[in-house]
């Protein structure tokens, strides 16, 4: 059995279809109930959701009114025509871009059909109706949770395992460690995929807002990770341990302890153009073994180069009580 919980969307929709039941009995509104219902039916998990909600409902809805008025008031309240008019309707709909409101659309509907009188105060009657349910999912909607502490705590989560991950090759250049069994890699993945909903789920929640400085950094990160997990399997199968291995491992140290603001990409990619001209003074392998070993750490401290251009690239964000910019960070 799952843990009972009671969400953020649970609550509001029974705040929303609350108020909008009670507004639409306040004013003596037929279908009163129906409030609620369209209320409910907006109830989204962002705000730019349920704007969009908001707008295809009102069109649809009004749409359908049209329909009737055509329809119904020209051939009668008789079953036959309503399901003329719906085969009509629903593609006009799609034709609209707006079949997301159609169930609400049919909710005034069938408040017409069932009084089969198109009066002047039944429209206003429905019209009432609709501000209250749409305008009430629209005004509970704009209240969002922050996720900005979420999202900085996934930041450091993240960058704690590649920390850990770097770490991981360090002993293994050192000491030829090979216990690591790569859970960090499947962490990352897991955590990056959570963070980038998040992310996104941010974004839709600032109307103005087109993109989200989280999202660009965790695509960073996500980017980063693919490299990593391309490299892996050369780094940690080398068939002998050479001298420029211990060079490549006190880079790598070097990277674990700063993957947190503090030290910029350019410096760490400075550092690694150090380390190659290291590897051009070194001499040649002796062994077949030895160059495949020299070549696969070359083809290494490349990969990492291009991990930390793509970190360059990114311009940064500042993180909820930090000082320093995530720019900073490697």
């Amino acid at each position: 059995m799952k843990k009972y919980k009671i969400g953020y969307r649970t609550f509001k929709t029974a705040v929303g279809a609350t108020i909008a039941i009670a507004l639409a009995s306040y004013f003596n509104l037929q279908f009163a109930a129906s409030a609620a219902i369209l209320t409910i039916l907006c109830i989204q998990p962002t705000k730019r959701k349920s704007v969009h909600a908001v707008y295809t409902r009102i069109v649809a809805s009004l749409v359908g009114m049209a329909f009737v008025f055509l329809f119904f008031e020209n051939l009668g309240y008789y079953p036959i025509v309503l399901g003329i008019m719906l085969l009509l309707f629903i593609p006009t709909l799609v034709s609209l871009n707006v079949i997301a409101g159609f169930i609400s659309s049919v909710v005034i509907i069938m408040h017409l059909y069932a009084e089969a009188n198109f009066t002047a105060e039944l429209l206003l009657n429905e019209l009432a109706l609709m501000a209250i349910g749409f305008g009430t999912a629209l005004a509970v909607n704009m209240y969002m949770g922050d996720f900005q502490k979420e999202l900085d705590r996934s930041i450091d989560q993240l960058e704690e395992i590649y920390r850990s991950i770097f770490s991981e090759i360090v002993k293994y250049l050192r000491n030829g460690d090979t216990s690591w069994d790569g859970k960090e890699i499947i962490e990352a993945a897991n955590l990056l995929n959570k963070a980038k909903s998040l992310a996104f789920k941010d974004v839709e929640n600032h109307l103005t807002r087109k993109e989200n400085e989280y999202y660009l950094y965790f695509d960073m990160r996500e980017k980063q990770l693919e490299i990593i997990e391309r490299v892996l399997p050369k780094i940690t199968t080398l068939p002998v341990m050479v001298e420029q291995a211990e060079l490549v491992a006190d880079f790598m140290e070097d990277l674990a302890e700063h993957v947190h603001s503090g030290n910029t990409a350019r410096t760490f990619r400075d550092k690694l153009e150090i380390v190659k001209e290291e590897f051009a003074k070194m001499p040649l392998p002796e062994t077949h073994d030895k160059f495949v070993a020299m070549a696969s750490l070359y083809q290494f401290i490349e990969e990492m180069d291009e991990y930390l251009i793509i970190k360059q690239s990114f311009r940064g964000i500042k993180k909820k009580g930090k000082k320093k910019a995530i720019t900073d960070a490697t």
